[in-house]
């Protein structure tokens, strides 16, 4: 038969057996909370204790507030809770200044400057940099690389307005360079921004409208044809003086051996009228006649005497072949006429010497004397 109190005991047990499972269970779940918490902090702990700088990459620690620059690259250790590490990147870095780098477009408000001559002029920049001193960087000013391009855009607008548009846009553009990047590194070294700068370039410089840029190019193009036209004349100089020099030393060689050989001639000269000076000391009688023997030999020769009695008959001395003579009673041309006409005074003085010969052989001393 059922009993109602038999039904009372089971469902006690079965109640009394469930309780227990229970709080068995609770506490199997609250010891495995608490080691799973246990391994999650231990999880947490080592791997907050350990931190990896890359070869690129320096480390600031910073322990209770206070910071320290980690240079090392590897595996280092940290206190978690205590210590916190910061990374920085220590690769070469770089912005533009006066365009932008996405799409290439000219920014007025940075790439516009006046020069010393008052022009205005549109130029490029490109500033490259690393950071050289982590805790500088990250505790000694915000934004540090804003910083940097507002102390480049000062230092290029300095430089620039001091010097003229056409250095900007040709030959000064070294020199610039180099004048910007010195007034850069000394006032970043002022700031203490914890930046090096690596360098700064002149990425394009023309005049801000096409017709002004239209203008620069047709003067560039000028200079450029001066530069020509100077270095093609120092070219035909080059090429010319040489040959001029050349001729000045023929001209100067020949001046001195036409030279010397005056001198020798007139040293000659004088040496033969001294020796012959000497010797008509000795005998001046025989000397003159020999002078006039000699004189006489040269002349003679080629003498002509024509000899007029005034009847028209003329005799010609010495006798000339009858077909010269023929030739002869042609007409002269007018300067041969003038040239005859010219020399009738001495065919006359040497008619009336050939007249009167006995007048020369009567006193030789004197006629030698005259012929000397």
């Amino acid at each position: 038969m059922w009993n109602p109190n038999m039904n009372n005991n089971i469902f006690n047990d079965s109640k009394k057996n469930f309780k227990k499972n229970v709080k068995k269970t609770a506490r199997g779940a609250k010891k495995a909370a608490i080691i799973i918490a246990a391994a999650a902090a231990a999880i947490f702990i080592v791997s907050g204790s350990f931190y990896q700088i890359q070869e690129q990459e320096q480390a600031v620690l910073t322990t209770l507030g206070k910071p320290k620059a980690v240079t090392e690259t590897g595996l280092h250790f940290k206190i978690p809770g205590i210590q916190q590490v910061k990374k920085v990147n220590t690769t070469i870095q770089g912005f533009p200044i006066g365009y932008t780098i996405e799409n290439n477009q000219t920014i007025d408000t940075e790439g516009i400057m006046i020069t010393s001559d008052y022009n205005f002029i549109n130029v490029d920049f490109f500033v490259e940099y690393r950071i050289a001193e982590p805790v500088q960087y990250l505790y000694a000013s915000q934004r540090p690389e804003d910083i940097l391009k507002s102390i480049s855009q000062s230092c290029i607008r300095t430089v620039i307005g001091s010097y003229k548009v056409d250095d900007v846009l040709t030959t000064g553009k070294s020199e610039i360079q180099a004048k910007i990047k010195e007034m850069i590194i000394r006032k970043i070294e002022e700031q203490d921004l914890g930046l090096q700068l690596v360098n700064i370039t002149i990425q394009d410089s023309a005049p801000p409208t096409q017709e002004v840029m239209q203008a620069f190019k047709a003067v560039e193009t000028a200079k450029q044809g001066k530069e020509t036209a100077i270095n093609n004349a120092n070219k035909y100089r080059n090429e010319k003086t040489p040959e001029a020099d050349a001729k000045v030393d023929q001209i100067i060689k020949d001046a001195e051996a036409q030279k010397q050989t005056r001198i020798n001639e007139a040293t000659a000269q004088t040496s033969r009228f001294n020796a012959m000076y000497e010797e008509y000391q000795k005998n001046p009688v025989v000397t003159k006649q020999r002078m006039f023997y000699e004189t006489m030999e040269s002349v003679l020769p080629g003498l002509k005497i024509v000899i007029d009695n005034g009847s028209g008959v003329q005799k010609v001395l010495p006798l000339e072949p009858f077909a010269e003579n023929n030739a002869s009673d042609k007409p002269a041309p007018e300067s041969e006429k003038d040239s005859t006409q010219q020399s009738d005074a001495p065919k006359e003085s040497n008619a009336n010497t050939a007249e009167n010969p006995t007048a020369e052989t009567g006193n030789p001393e004197t006629t030698q004397t005259d012929a000397q």
